[in-house]
């Protein structure tokens, strides 16, 4: 690491950089480009080309990732999963702390080995899990606690944007409601049952926890986009849509018979309750969050153990999609 790296953060703007600029990580640099008390120095990428373009549209340098990370004080690492264990580690080697795009890594012991690297260093490694800066999902982590919680049902539908993709399923889309799903439970489950179809494009995961079950489905191939959460608990249900920023609360639910001196009518009724939800932008959220971590010293909001929790349970969830394990509820190791 270098000398001038070494100086408190906390004294001067926050040196920022991303290596790789596909979709996700242009956004990333777009982001850290518009923060107070952040300079986006350089992004790195592969396609020199792509990296240059990224540079000039928002005034910084394009480099090579060892000259970036000498560079900076944070990054955001948005490479493909399979690369994402040797590029946080070289990061870390270099004293830079990292938000690394979800999953942590490829496997578990990848992402225990990059936890257990991040925490000897001292340096901040959070993972991102964007989902978790969703307003809507703000919003009923500040309920949770008040709520005796039954059930968990998670959507995540629709093709996707590049329609040539074939990206995983279950690691692509579903982690994220892996991960909403533990942050609510603040556990892991005990037991879960998986199967997919359509060559792995469309998959469904029921998951029990102490007293909860949680139903997960993740699809590319519905032709509707949907992104929902529903909690069911005794004192309320409670739905929320992430693209709408949303949170709806049905309480008090009742049934009567009514006469009006004419045939017998049935009616449900409950009390709606659309919760205050303060919308923005969920990777702004993020990226600050990430930010304050680093200048600060206090522990990521997304944690690398989190990232190898939502990890070890998305691998059994696979296993049992593709047929690598046999389709029957399996035991996730601690």
């Amino acid at each position: 690491m270098s000398t001038e790296g070494t100086r408190s953060p906390s004294t001067r703007p926050i040196r920022a950089g991303v290596i790789g600029v596909g979709s996700m990580g242009k956004n990333h640099a777009r982001v850290y480009n518009e923060l107070p008390g952040v300079e986006l120095v350089g992004v790195a990428d592969h396609d020199a080309s792509v990296a240059k373009q990224v540079a000039a549209e928002y005034g910084a340098a394009a480099l090579d990732s060892e000259t970036l990370c000498r560079r900076c004080d944070a990054v955001t690492v948005a490479v493909p999963t399979h690369v994402h264990y040797e590029t946080v580690s070289a990061c870390l080697d270099d004293g830079v702390h990292v938000l690394v795009e979800k999953p942590i890594a490829r496997t578990v012991e990848e992402g225990r080995a990059l936890a257990e690297q991040a925490q000897d260093a001292g340096l901040v490694l959070q993972v991102g899990h964007i989902e978790r800066f969703n307003p809507a999902v703000q919003t009923v982590m500040e309920l949770i606690d008040d709520l005796d919680v039954i059930s968990l049902e998670a959507e995540r539908l629709g093709p996707p944007v590049d329609r040539t993709t074939r990206a995983n399923v279950v690691f692509d889309l579903m982690v994220h409601d892996v991960d909403i799903v533990g942050s609510i439970l603040d556990d892991r489950p005990t037991s879960v049952n998986a199967i997919g179809t359509d060559d792995g494009q469309y998959a469904t995961a029921t998951m029990a926890y102490d007293d909860v079950v949680a139903s997960l489905t993740a699809s590319r191939v519905t032709q509707k986009k949907v992104r929902k959460l529903t909690v069911t608990a005794r004192e309320c249900l409670v739905e929320v849509d992430y693209l709408e920023q949303s949170v709806l609360i049905h309480r008090d639910s009742y049934p009567e018979y009514l006469t009006d001196d004419g045939p017998n009518r049935y009616r449900h009724e409950s009390v709606v309750e659309n919760a205050r939800v303060d919308n923005g932008e969920p990777l702004c959220h993020e990226l600050r969050s990430f930010v304050n971590a680093v200048r600060t010293g206090v522990e990521p909001a997304v944690t690398a153990e989190d990232g190898v929790r939502a990890l070890r349970t998305v691998q059994t969830i696979e296993s049992l999609v593709s047929g690598e394990a046999p389709r029957r509820e399996q035991e996730v190791e601690a």
